[in-house]
C-alpha cells in the first residue's frame, strides 16, 4: 500500500458531508489539496480549514489531485461530474483514483468507471452508511465497490475515515448494498412515525411509549437516532426527506428489474414524495411525523439545511 501522506486529495462537494470527511483527511496528516462545489462560500471555507486551493473547475480538481472523492446528492449531479465533454473530472483524469461517496444509482457508477479506464484512470465506490458526525470523527461505515486492488491502494486514506470498511464487489454491487440499507432505514423511519402518530391520538405518554419500544420488539437504530426528534418535532437535517424520497425510488427501480413487488418500500417511497410536495423535502427524513401526528397541521417547528 502507498504511503498515506504520498496522496494529493481532491474534494468535489463539502457540503455537509464532504466539509467534515476533508477536514477529517486534514486533521489526520492526509493532503488536502483541491476543493470545488457550486456554492463557493462552502469551498472557501473548507479551503480555510484544510489549506486547500478553491479550485475554479472540475478539470482543475483533476489536474492538482492524484486521488479525488466526490460527495454529491443525485445521479444528475454525479453524471455531470464526469461529463464526456466540457468541464469534467475526465479531464487530466489519467492515473488519478476517483473514490465516489454519493449513493446514486448502480449503474452510474459502472458507467463511471468505464469512463475513468477508458482514459487510464480508476474508480471506486465508496458509499456511506453513516451521517454528519461520523463523516467528522472518522467512523463512517463504508461499502466499496469496484476493483478490490485499487481498494488496497488508497486503503489507508480511507480507514481514517472510516470505523468500519467493507469491500462489497465490483463497481454498482455497493451501490445496491447502499440502496437496500436506505430502504430498510426508510420503511423503519416512516413505521415508527405512525406508531407515535398512533400513540399520541391514543393518549399514551410518548416517552413512556419510546422507552416501551426500546425494551421490546419495536426496538430499532431509527427509535435510538429518530424518536425524540419525532416527539420533539426538532427536524434538523442530517438525511433530508428528498435524499430519503431519492433512495427509495432507486431501490424501487432496483426491484422492477428483477420483477420484485415491494408494497412497504412503495408505500414509504410515496410518503417521503408527499413531504416534498409539500414543501418538507429539505427537512430531516424524520419530519415523516409530520404526517402522522393529528395535532400537527402547521407544519414543522425546524427547517432543514443544505447537504451533499
Amino acid at each position: 500500500m502507498e504511503k498515506a501522506q504520498s496522496w494529493k486529495i481532491g474534494i468535489v462537494g463539502v457540503g455537509r458531508m464532504g466539509a467534515n470527511m476533508a477536514l477529517r483527511l486534514h486533521e489526520t496528516g492526509h493532503r488536502v489539496v483541491s476543493v470545488f462545489d457550486q456554492h463557493r462560500k462552502a469551498a472557501e471555507e473548507v479551503a480555510f480549514g484544510t489549506g486547500a486551493t478553491v479550485a475554479q473547475t472540475l478539470g482543475e480538481v483533476a489536474s492538482r489531485s492524484d486521488l479525488v472523492l466526490t460527495v454529491v446528492g443525485t445521479d444528475r449531479e454525479m453524471e455531470s461530474l464526469f461529463a464526456k465533454s466540457g468541464d469534467s473530472l475526465l479531464e487530466n483524469a489519467a492515473g488519478r483514483i476517483f473514490v465516489n461517496c454519493a449513493t446514486v444509482s448502480p449503474d452510474l457508477h459502472v458507467e463511471i468507471e468505464r469512463r475513468a479506464n477508458a482514459l487510464g484512470a480508476e474508480s471506486l465506490e465508496a458509499s456511506m452508511a453513516s451521517s454528519i458526525p461520523q463523516a467528522r470523527a472518522g467512523t463512517l461505515y463504508l461499502m466499496v465497490g469496484g476493483k478490490q486492488a485499487v481498494l488496497e491502494r488508497i486503503r489507508p486514506v480511507l480507514e481514517d475515515l472510516s470505523a468500519s470498511l467493507r469491500w462489497v464487489g465490483p463497481a454498482g454491487q455497493a451501490a445496491k448494498l447502499k440502496a437496500l440499507v436506505n430502504m430498510v432505514m426508510n420503511i423503519n423511519t416512516a413505521g415508527l412515525a405512525e406508531g407515535l402518530g398512533l400513540a399520541q391520538a391514543l393518549g399514551l405518554d410518548l416517552s413512556m411509549v419510546r422507552e416501551v419500544f426500546s425494551q421490546t420488539g419495536a426496538a430499532s437504530r431509527v427509535l435510538e437516532t429518530d424518536g425524540a426528534d419525532m416527539q420533539e418535532r426538532e427536524h434538523d437535517v442530517y438525511f433530508s426527506a428528498a435524499h430519503a424520497a431519492k433512495d427509495s425510488h432507486i431501490a424501487l427501480d432496483l426491484a422492477s428489474k428483477v420483477g420484485l413487488g415491494l408494497p412497504l418500500a412503495q408505500a414509504t417511497a410515496r410518503q417521503y414524495d408527499r413531504m416534498i410536495e409539500m414543501g418538507l423535502g429539505e427537512i430531516d427524513k424524520s419530519g415523516v411525523s409530520e404526517l402522522t401526528f393529528l395535532s400537527r397541521r402547521g407544519g414543522p417547528s425546524t427547517t432543514g439545511t443544505r447537504e451533499s
